[in-house]
């Protein structure tokens, strides 16, 4: 090792220094990205709730046009922050705590703005959140025993499906709803999943 070649303590300082390999610093861009997710749910929320304000374009209205856009863009912020973050080696254990956590946010607020406009029944929203909430509480269990539940193929696709879904509802497009049964069940069944596979952590 370099520090047992050095003999002063300068040179060891140095070869100390030059050896050490820097952290990412928590407010890179793939940080900043899954920020803006959260940032950008009261936008959503506000021309959701208060649609009826804005007006149409061409019959569309001009509140679900923009909701249904700047969904699109914070979902797209959900894929690009962890492929940008490994990619570049600036994986955070903040990126690891505010990634999940804006991507829970952004969902659950616009399923609910949907509940509220009648475009979505509550009893999904609770079927969704206790899935999360459940996967959430079992990958902390497993965090705490130096265990990493990684996502599953199931979980991955019941985002993609939810993410679908909830823009076909927002802008009111036909077979919004089967999309979400789908998305359901797919959300019951990832969640199924995970608990299986984490079972032995409960013992």
């Amino acid at each position: 090792m370099c520090i047992l070649n050095c003999e002063k303590n300068e040179r060891a300082q140095q070869c100390f220094t030059e050896g050490i390999v820097a952290m990412p610093s928590p407010w890179n861009l793939p940080n900043m990205l899954s920020l803006s997710r959260v940032f950008l749910v009261p936008v959503i929320l506000v021309f959701l709730t208060l649609r009826t304000q804005f007006g149409f374009i061409e019959g569309v209205n001009i509140g679900d046009l923009i909701a249904g856009l700047v969904f699109i863009i914070a979902s797209i912020t959900d894929a690009a922050d962890g492929h940008i973050a490994r990619k570049r080696n600036l994986v955070t254990n903040m990126g690891k705590f505010i990634d999940p956590l804006a991507d829970k946010i952004l969902v659950i607020a616009v399923l609910t703005a949907l509940v509220e406009l009648h475009r979505f029944p509550a009893w999904m929203v609770v079927v969704i959140v206790s899935r999360e909430f459940i996967v959430s509480g079992l990958r902390m269990v497993a965090a705490s025993e130096g265990v990493v539940i990684a996502a599953s193929k199931g979980g991955k696709l019941k985002t993609v499906t939810q993410i679908v879904g909830i823009v076909m509802l927002i802008f009111n497009i036909p077979y919004a709803m089967a999309v979400m049964w789908v998305a359901v069940i797919l959300t019951v069944w990832s969640g199924i999943d995970y608990v299986i596979k984490g079972a032995d952590l409960l013992n």
